[in-house]
C-alpha cells in the first residue's frame, strides 16, 4: 500500500550570522528539492536522506563537507551518522579529513558488517567502497580560514553556529531513514567528537515509532541522548512538535544546553524546536517547500 512520502532537513542551529541567512535558506531549499524528487518518484528514504545531505555538504554555507570548520591544528575533521528504521541498522564515521561527502561513508558503513569507523581506517574503507579521497584543502573555504587565523591569534574559542546538517525521510512504503553530517566546532581540540556520529544522540530512526536528528552543542546533546529521547516521546504518544519542544526544554533545564532538533513520526507528521538564536530548516508541505531560519520567518 502506498504511503505519503515526507522529508524534513536542517542546516544547523546556533548563532548563524546575517551574512549566511540567504545562503542557508537557499541551501535548505535545494536539499529538500533534491531529496523529495527521489521520494516522489518512489525512491527509498535512504536515497532521499543521502541526496539531501550531499547537497548541503557540497554547499560552503554549511558546516559539513566543503565549508567545514577548522580545528586548532588548521584541519577539517568531519563526522557523520546514518540510520534506517526497518532493521535499526546504523553507520557512523568520525575524524574524516579528505572525503568530500562523509554521509556517503556513513551509509556504506550502515550497509556493511560495521557500525562505526574513524580516521584513516574510515577513509580506507571509503576508498575500498568506491568513494574517492579529495585534497583536504579543497574543503577549506576562505571564511573558515579567516576564522581560524583570528582564533589562533586570540587563542579564544568561537561561538559555534550551523554546526551540522541533517535530514529525515519517509518513503512511499512508510520506511524511515535519518542522517546527519558535520564539520565540527570552530577551533576545536584535535580529536574532539560531538553528538553527530553517536547513535541515539545525534540521530535515531525506528519505523515502528519515528525518527529524530539533533543539532547544536554536542557535548550537551550526548548527555541526554537527545534524538532517542525524542523518539521515546513519540512512542509514548506525543505529537512530533511536542516531542521536539519537550527535549529542547529538558536539555536546557537539565544540562544548560543549546540545540535544535527535527522530528518525524511514523505517520509523517513533523516537529522542530530550538533554543538557539536561529536554526536553518526546510520541509515539504502540501505541495510546496517551507523554509525557515529565523523564528519570525
Amino acid at each position: 500500500m502506498s504511503e505519503k512520502p515526507q522529508l524534513i532537513v536542517h542546516g544547523g542551529a546556533g548563532d548563524i550570522p546575517d551574512s549566511l541567512l540567504d545562503p542557508f535558506r537557499a541551501g535548505c531549499r535545494r536539499a529538500v528539492e533534491e531529496g523529495y524528487r527521489i521520494l516522489d518518484s518512489g525512491g527509498s528514504a535512504e536515497d532521499a536522506v543521502e541526496a539531501a545531505i550531499r547537497v548541503m555538504e557540497d554547499d560552503e554555507a554549511f558546516d559539513a563537507g566543503k565549508g567545514s570548520h577548522l580545528n586548532q591544528d588548521g584541519f577539517v575533521s568531519m563526522d557523520a551518522g546514518f540510520m534506517e528504521g526497518a532493521h535499526l541498522n546504523v553507520g557512523a564515521v568520525a575524524g574524516l579529513r579528505d572525503i568530500a561527502n562523509p554521509i556517503l561513508v556513513a551509509r556504506r558503513i550502515m550497509e556493511s558488517e560495521h557500525t562505526f569507523l574513524i580516521g584513516e581506517g574510515a577513509a580506507r574503507f571509503a576508498e575500498a567502497h568506491g568513494i574517492a579521497r579529495c585534497n583536504p584543502e579543497d574543503l577549506i573555504v576562505p571564511r573558515e580560514r579567516e576564522i581560524w587565523q583570528a582564533r589562533r591569534q586570540t587563542l579564544r574559542l568561537a561561538t559555534p553556529y550551523g554546526d551540522t546538517v541533517g535530514a529525515i525521510a519517509r518513503d512511499v512504503r512508510g520506511h524511515l531513514a535519518a542522517g546527519v553530517s558535520t564539520g565540527g566546532r570552530q577551533f576545536a581540540v584535535p580529536g574532539r567528537v560531538g553528538d553527530v556520529p553517536c547513535v541515539g544522540s545525534g540521530f535515531y530512526a525506528d519505523d515502528a515509532v519515528g525518527a529524530a536528528v539533533s543539532t547544536g552543542e554536542g557535548e550537551h546533546i550526548v548527555r541526554i541522548v537527545m534524538a532517542k529521547r525524542a523518539v521515546d516521546h513519540l512512542a509514548a504518544g506525543m505529537h512530533p512538535q511536542q516531542a521536539a519542544e519537550e527535549v529542547i526544554a529538558y536539555l536546557a533545564q537539565r544540562v544548560g544546553g543549546r540545540a535544535g532538533i527535527i522530528v518525524m513520526d511514523r505517520l509523517g507528521r513533523m516537529g522542530c524546536a530550538y533554543n538557539t538564536l536561529r536554526m536553518g530548516r526546510a520541509w515539504w508541505e502540501e505541495g510546496r517547500i517551507e523554509v525557515r531560519v529565523n523564528r519570525e520567518d
